[in-house]
């Protein structure tokens, strides 16, 4: 070993105590799995984290020195960094860019906007929380009302998105509601909350304006992406660094997390939650996220490792010697305080139910009551700031544990979703691909039923959260019980090939079902398929054309298929009578969309701006979620 070796290693402190971290990390990893093994799916993990948390800092961490805290400190600060940056991820800034009214705001398309409506939502549920706040004030002693409301504001993006994804609403106009509601009240509160944590500690000061350089370090920054993001030189490279060893994504978006946070803590601590949340939702502006391997990877950083050590931290910090200073006062507060958080999130919610019924409109407002990490945060950065008292923090910290509990729970029982009812694909075969195909049309927002005959594969399906039916595709009873409807697509990919053709004969004749997609390995099964009117998928031409594309389209095939881009392609059915007739260059389409191909009755064709278009055509269009849902919302 050289001298230089010998001297870098003995540089090398390694007077660190890593038990406490052993600790908190094998709970970090047991609680999934107990969670998993005892079917406890509907529960958020993060809570139990938190109540495992407290038991391990009340017998096991109290026995460590306060000097052995201090990587578990930094560790825990980190995650609740992370934690921030995720929740700014989860905002899709398409879906805002989209809902931005672009004609004369009446009050029916008022109601109809998701973002109006979104605002509108966030002002009501605004004064209510200051009116609680004033209420409860009454009973026990709230040292700054306005930031108590604030918390009272906040909602859980990250608890509303996997429900509505689940129940397959989340394309839906309901769903589109709740998500845009939510995702306003995150945004917003996330800066409420660092304007008023800036004055109470700092004052009525010019540096206030120092925030605005953390909004323009986010222009220039989205600037700079949107303009030099397809530089081929750029793209390529990012490409060929994102695997193995040099991980450049991964790197690319830790740095970018550090700028802001960074750029935050010079000008206040109490500023590092917006900079962490306003990273994220940089970045999730230049990504697909339910396509994006990078999101794969952070999550797996996130809440693998960082966020877990975060909420068990918060666990073994809570001190319930702190309800003391409640008295005999502390059951009657809670009761209320949980009442108000529900209040001032299901009235305004009553903005909804011209479109959707009061009883959907009201189990809105019980989902957007969950609170999880935004609450906590908030709060703790109130007890930092002495503006709350450690008992409300602790209040709000089992408010927390119980909204998310109790949400969920009226919301299906207020608004129970049937999958067998609504629009679904039908996946008769529960195969490695029929899963696949399940998980992915999940990422895509379309329901989809898994057909499976052998119980104990039903059961791990079911366990895993897909939508499993126990049953034989050869039965006629199946698809009464899954109310077959014309509309719904039914993939019949069994392990036999006679037992395919035998589904697809018994839909074909008894059914006159349409929809049928299945696959052909050979001559005679693809002749059979075909004089049934199926649609046949051929799976030695599927592997050549793939191979094809990636060797003479690589770029197109990866955006598409794989993860790594933010394109997508879709088809819009032309429904709007004042489209028929009008030529291609007549409609001011969005630049970040582009026609690719027309489908009118049985021909096809490349538009062009002279081309005529008419109802019922079927447009291929290819682009970002913002161009595609700008195109839809003009044709449809």
């Amino acid at each position: 070993m050289s001298a230089l070796s010998r001297e870098f290693l003995l540089n090398i402190s390694f007077d660190f105590e890593y038990f406490p971290l052993l600790i908190v990390v094998a709970l970090a990893w047991l609680v999934p799995m107990v969670m998993s093994l005892f079917r406890f799916n509907k529960i958020p993990t993060v809570i139990i984290e938190i109540v495992a948390g407290y038991f391990i800092g009340r017998y096991l961490l109290n026995s460590f020195s306060a000097e052995s805290f201090k990587m578990l400190e930094f560790l825990a600060l980190t995650g609740f960094i992370f934690l921030m940056f995720l929740s700014g991820l989860e905002i899709n800034v398409d879906q805002i860019i989209a809902s931005m009214p672009k004609k004369k705001i009446t009050y029916s398309r008022f109601l109809k906007n998701p973002l109006l409506v979104g605002l509108a939502i966030f002002i009501i549920t605004l004064v209510l929380s200051y009116i609680g706040a004033i209420f409860l004030s009454s009973l026990v002693d709230i040292k700054n009302k306005w930031y108590f409301a604030l918390i009272m504001v906040t909602t859980s993006v990250g608890i509303i998105l996997p429900i509505l994804k689940n129940r397959g609403e989340i394309n839906s106009r309901y769903g589109q509601m709740l998500i845009l509601a939510a995702a306003i009240a995150d945004i917003l509160s996330i800066t409420l909350f660092t304007f008023t944590a800036f004055i109470l500690i700092n004052g009525f000061k010019i540096e206030l304006l120092l925030i605005l350089a953390l909004f323009i370090t986010f222009y220039v920054f989205y600037y700079i992406g949107i303009r030099y993001n397809n530089i081929t030189i750029f793209k390529k490279l990012t490409f060929q660094l994102s695997h193995a060893a040099s991980q450049i994504s991964i790197r690319g978006t830790l740095l970018l997390i550090l700028i802001f946070v960074v750029l935050a803590q010079y000008i206040g601590e109490e500023v590092i939650l917006l900079g962490a949340f306003l990273g994220g939702l940089l970045l999730s502006v230049f990504l697909h996220k339910e396509r994006s391997l990078l999101i794969i990877k952070l999550d797996g950083m996130g809440f693998g490792f960082f966020i877990p050590i975060f909420f068990i931290m918060v666990g073994a910090k809570f001190n319930p010697a702190d309800l003391k200073e409640f008295d005999n006062s502390l059951f009657i507060f809670l009761g209320l305080l949980l009442i108000t958080l529900f209040a001032v999130k299901v009235i305004p919610s009553f903005l909804w139910s011209r479109l959707f019924g009061y009883k959907k409109a009201i189990s809105g407002g019980f989902l957007m009551s969950s609170r999880l990490s935004l609450i906590i945060a908030a709060s703790a950065i109130g007890l930092e700031m002495e503006v709350i008292s450690p008992g409300i923090n602790a209040c709000f910290l089992i408010m927390a544990v119980i909204t998310c509990l109790i949400s969920p729970v009226i919301y299906n029982y207020l608004n129970p979703g049937n999958i067998l009812t609504g629009n679904k694909i039908i996946i008769i075969g529960g195969s490695s691909t029929g899963v696949l195909l399940a998980r992915r049309l999940k990422m895509h927002g379309k329901a989809a039923v898994i057909v499976e005959k052998n119980k104990d594969r039903f059961k791990e399906m079911h366990s895993k959260g897909l939508n499993a039916f126990l049953g034989n595709g050869t039965d006629v009873s199946i698809y009464n019980q899954l109310n077959l409807k014309p509309l719904n697509y039914v993939i019949v990919s069994t392990n036999s090939d006679k037992e395919n053709i035998k589904i697809c004969e018994l839909l074909r004749k008894e059914f006159n079902h349409e929809k049928i997609i299945s696959k052909s390995d050979n001559s005679y099964i693809e002749q059979t398929l075909k004089r049934l009117n199926v649609e046949i998928l051929d799976v030695t031409r599927v592997i050549a054309t793939t191979i094809e594309n990636l060797i003479l389209r690589p770029t197109t095939y990866h955006a598409l298929v794989e993860t790594f881009e933010n394109f997508s392609v879709e088809e819009i059915t032309i429904t709007k009578r004042e489209i028929d007739g009008l030529q291609v260059k007549e409609i001011p389409f969005h630049e970040d969309g582009t026609l690719i191909l027309v489908k009118r009755g049985n021909s096809m064709f490349i538009p062009h701006g002279e081309t005529y278009f008419k109802l019922g055509d079927v447009i291929n269009v290819f682009g970002t979620d913002s161009a595609l849902e700008d195109i839809k919302s003009k044709l449809s």
